[in-house]
């Protein structure tokens, strides 16, 4: 495989896919934020403008709370923003890299800067999986002590 079909083949796949994981990570991370903070701050307006005797205006109170503490439980469990900032990093990463390689800035002005690009590519897919594997082996580890 040559250095053209690598990059088109692999390089660009890895970096458009953590570019759109990294979006889609952070479109849910502020979508589920503002509404958490929107019904929080609805609570104290619906207060004001019912009557306290309501039965109604408890139940959909009650109800805005409900929905908060699941929203919260939501963004604490999936980690959105985290997992945003770590796409985007490796996606940067992997960037920097390209770029580097064909403007032949070091390391690869050297005469096996190819060999060095696939080793340095591999290397930061390998580790990236590496973490993943080793959360999801966390996380059946922590669900079969429960």
């Amino acid at each position: 495989m040559g250095s053209e079909q690598y990059i088109n083949e692999r390089l660009n796949n890895q970096i458009d896919w953590h570019d759109k994981k990294s979006y889609h990570n952070k479109k849910l991370f502020y979508t589920f934020h503002v509404l958490e903070v929107f019904l929080a701050l609805l609570i104290p307006f619906l207060n004001s403008i019912t009557d306290e005797k309501s039965l109604w205006s408890y139940k959909i109170i009650s109800f805005i709370s409900l929905t908060i503490a699941i929203i919260s439980t939501i963004l604490s469990l999936s980690k959105f923003q985290t997992n945003w900032v770590q796409y985007r990093l490796i996606s940067e990463t992997l960037k920097s890299e390209k770029f580097l390689y064909l403007t032949k800035s070091p390391p690869y002005n050297q005469g096996e800067a190819y060999n060095t690009l696939v080793k340095r590519i591999e290397g930061i897919i390998l580790k990236e999986n590496s973490k993943w594997f080793s959360s999801q082996s966390f996380k059946q580890k922590k669900n079969l002590k429960l």
